[in-house]
């Protein structure tokens, strides 16, 4: 697996039931299996044609009748699991997936490509809280990671913008990714002839991000 697949299956807690929402190819579902830390696992992508490539990657597990293939819009299909995975899709994909759900597992592992502060507030309102909660990089970009369960939780204006356990300020990943919007901001700052408002937003908005470098 990828750098990036293999930071979501560290945070995975085990389970009986395992489905990841939008598989693709399937790799964590297998990792998942081989490692023992699932029973079962439910492989699911709104794609048929995507749906194959985990069919086919799972195949000797199906076998031995402990994986179910669906094509489905999010949860539609997707029954009797007590761990979820979405992950590789924007934060709003995240939310109408989750907001559009009839039932929802007693745990959630999401991975936001975009607009995580979006993707956290919806877990919070869809009655989760959240446990784990850090940003990390594979292969020059950088991602959320989020695990949540079912539970009572609210979230500081900052929190929800950055990530709780990233403001504690050990995450080396999380202060590299900082630095380098504060360098964008400030050449915007040196080569933008600005509206004297404009610029004092920025300059502002360096001074919180700083805070945590």
């Amino acid at each position: 697996m990828t750098n990036r697949l293999n930071q979501i299956f560290s945070v995975l807690p085990s389970c009986e039931v395992f489905a990841d929402i939008g598989c693709d190819h399937g790799y964590v579902a297998k990792a998942m299996l081989d490692s023992g830390k699932c029973k079962r696992v439910i492989v699911s992508d709104i794609s048929e044609k995507c749906l194959l490539k985990a069919k086919t990657l799972l195949n000797k597990y199906a076998e031995k009748g402990v994986v179910e293939s669906v094509v489905s819009d999010g949860f539609e299909k997707v029954k009797g699991c007590d761990l979820a995975l979405i992950a590789g899709m924007g934060g709003e994909e995240i939310c109408s997936i989750l907001d559009s759900a009839a039932a929802l597992p007693e745990k959630l592992v999401i991975q936001p490509m975009k607009n995580g502060d979006k993707a956290r507030r919806c877990l919070i309102d869809n009655g989760y809280k959240i446990e784990r909660d850090f940003l990390f990089k594979s292969a020059g970009k950088f991602y959320d990671l989020i695990l949540a369960v079912k539970g009572k939780d609210c979230l500081t204006e900052e929190e929800s913008l950055f990530g709780r356990d990233n403001l504690k300020g050990d995450n080396l990943d999380f202060k590299e990714m900082l630095s380098l919007k504060i360098a964008k901001l400030n050449a915007v700052l040196d080569s933008t002839v600005l509206a004297k408002d404009a610029r004092v937003n920025i300059e502002k908005e360096i001074e919180r991000l700083k805070k945590y470098v």
